[in-house]
């Protein structure tokens, strides 16, 4: 199974669109194609997003997704690394988890890192599908 980390902007577009390439990767995530990875500082912005982005139903919505993924202890931190501070987790989530790919919608952001991690892949939710196909 392919382990990723689903950054929010991914999950809220899912939450937000009716098809599209960030539901097709959730809806990838809740079939068993992919082993979504989580972490606290991850959880708590699916939380805050969800809330005052998603619907109503929004938290049976992350009880699934949570509950077909993976939680992942982060015991090293690799800072300073990004520009933006509050993206360093989904990296240090990553490297911990053994992820094949970051799937976000801010790729130049996540890509500017002064550390690099060969094997990871930082992918839009389009280029990922590309990739890593979601069995029919």
């Amino acid at each position: 199974m392919i382990r990723i980390v689903v950054d929010t902007n991914v999950v809220v577009a899912a939450l937000r669109s009716g098809g599209g390439a960030a539901r097709q990767v959730v809806r990838g995530c809740l079939t068993g194609a992919y082993e979504p990875l989580f972490g606290p500082a991850l959880l708590a912005e699916y939380e805050y997003a969800a809330a005052s982005a998603g619907p109503p139903d929004w938290r049976d919505f992350l009880e699934s997704l949570a509950s077909v993924g993976r939680w992942v202890n982060v015991y090293y931190l690799w800072r300073p690394n990004l520009r933006d501070e509050s993206d360093n987790h989904l990296v240090e989530l990553a490297v911990a988890g053994g992820a094949a790919a970051i799937v976000t919608h801010n790729i130049r952001d996540l890509r500017s890192g002064e550390l690099l991690f060969p094997p990871l892949r930082v992918l839009t939710p389009a280029a990922f599908l590309r990739e890593y196909p979601c069995p029919p």
